[in-house]
């Protein structure tokens, strides 16, 4: 299928084509910049939202309680859900879609998985970009569950909308752990498996911690749930839906997506900065002087100068 036909598909609404569109954008296809420009013009309806927290929390069970109820709602729903990478493979390893069984047959629904890729935030570089997709597709909201990797998972910030923090109530030392990083970026909190034992400590830890932040005009809420018996879920919506009419208020909802605009931008001139860098000849000098490494090497100084010159010289 060439492009054109494939384009064509995918604004008929084809899901067989908005998968073949986000394979393109994830294995960076020659022919991906040009499927992203034509789709571009219908991003920007989706609301974004950010799941994220450690690993055992129960974000897939959440994030698979608040499809279904956005989908009784009769909104239409995508999901990028960001496994770790195989070592070996670079393929994602845990694979939501089967852990999300039963609204993976749904045809309002759509679940894409894909790997870190060596990401320290948690957030595959391709995520966003796999976001915008479907956005363009015609999807009403667009979820994001990470891979839970601690305070380095701070880019879903730049991502999402709103971002809700999971937690348990055995995290207790994990909050106080998180308090500089994963804390920080919470625009709701739950506590989730709430019937477990200690969780009214934990609800009073947290809320202990909040309470040390200094003053701002958005405090995150804390909501208790147990998503498996699909408990605290409406609460879960209701704040997210609070959440965004504040945003919207406040003229922020506008400020975080020209950010965002911002921060790709920046990463597409990077991405083809260090694509045009490294052309054969600069690959050439690095190999020799890994050739020569230790003896009578050149340090890493000299060779990025090296590096720069012939760079400079392609101009």
């Amino acid at each position: 299928m060439n492009s054109s036909d494939l384009l064509a598909s995918f604004f008929a609404g084809s899901r067989r084509a908005l998968a073949k569109v986000i394979t393109a954008v994830e294995n960076e296809a020659s022919e991906t910049p040009a499927l992203l420009h034509a789709i571009y013009g219908r991003v920007g309806k989706a609301y974004r939202l950010g799941i994220t927290g450690p690993p055992g929390a129960g974000k897939s069970t959440i994030v698979d309680e608040l499809t279904k109820l956005l989908r009784r709602q009769d909104y239409s729903v995508g999901i990028v859900a960001v496994d770790p990478s195989s070592p070996f493979t670079g393929g994602a390893l845990l694979g939501d879609r089967v852990r999300m069984a039963d609204i993976s047959v749904d045809p309002g629904v759509f679940i894409r998985s894909m790997a870190t890729r060596g990401s320290l935030g948690g957030l595959s570089q391709k995520a966003q970009e796999a976001g915008d997709v479907l956005d363009a597709f015609g999807k009403d909201f667009v979820i994001y569950e990470t891979v839970g990797v601690g305070q380095s998972e701070l880019d879903i910030v730049e991502t999402a909308d709103t971002v809700i923090v999971v937690l348990v109530p055995e995290s207790g030392d994990a909050v106080q752990a998180m308090k500089a990083g994963l804390m920080e970026i919470a625009d709701v909190f739950v506590m989730n498996k709430s019937d477990r034992a200690g969780a009214a400590r934990a609800l009073h830890e947290l809320s202990a911690i909040l309470h040390l932040r200094p003053p701002a005009p958005w405090q995150p809420p804390v909501v208790p749930a147990t998503a498996s018996q699909g408990k605290g879920l409406e609460e879960i919506w209701q704040q997210v839906a609070a959440h965004r009419e504040f945003l919207e208020r406040h003229g922020q909802l506008h400020r975080k997506r020209r950010h965002r605009r911002e921060s790709m931008i920046r990463e597409l001139v990077a991405r083809r900065l260090q694509q045009e860098f490294w052309d054969e000849r600069a690959e050439q000098l690095l190999q020799e002087h890994l050739h020569n490494f230790p003896e009578h090497s050149l340090s890493p100084y000299d060779v990025v100068a090296a590096l720069m010159q012939n760079a400079a010289a392609r101009r």
